[in-house]
């Protein structure tokens, strides 16, 4: 079954809406990207968790975190909890290299998302989650 977040914020709205709202604010490159990431992770994990911490980061989990959406000025950067763990046989990971446990991807404006990989990636991490 499909979980819908209803939960509400100490922002006030639920946290579907505020992301939607961090998406919209960006009107740049970096919300389409946040978007199309959220849609990726979606698509993966039809059971996905979204979540709002940090004072607004986005969070994507389901039996654990399986990576947060942070937005900076020239990346989007998708940190992946438990991302060392994880192969990453198509290569995505190329931040946070030197960490015991996460690891990241950090994309650029104009650059492709290898969505197949994305996907694959994803649905591993909830697989590590759930052995957990």
């Amino acid at each position: 079954m499909k979980k819908i977040d209803t939960k509400e914020d100490e922002e006030g709205g639920t946290v579907s809406e505020l992301i939607d709202a961090k998406i919209q604010t960006l009107s740049d490159w970096r919300g389409e990207t946040l978007a199309r990431v959220r849609m990726l992770i979606k698509q993966a994990d039809p059971d996905v968790v979204e979540e709002w911490k940090w004072r607004g980061v986005p969070v994507w989990s389901h039996a654990g975190i399986i990576c947060t959406g942070e937005t900076y000025k020239s990346v989007v950067k998708m940190t992946f909890a438990k991302g060392a763990s994880l192969e990453d046989p198509s290569g995505l990971f190329n931040a946070s290299l030197d960490g015991n446990t996460r690891r990241a991807i950090d994309l650029h404006e104009g650059e492709r998302i290898d969505e197949d990989a994305l996907k694959t990636l994803i649905r591993a991490a909830v697989a590590l989650n759930s052995s957990t």
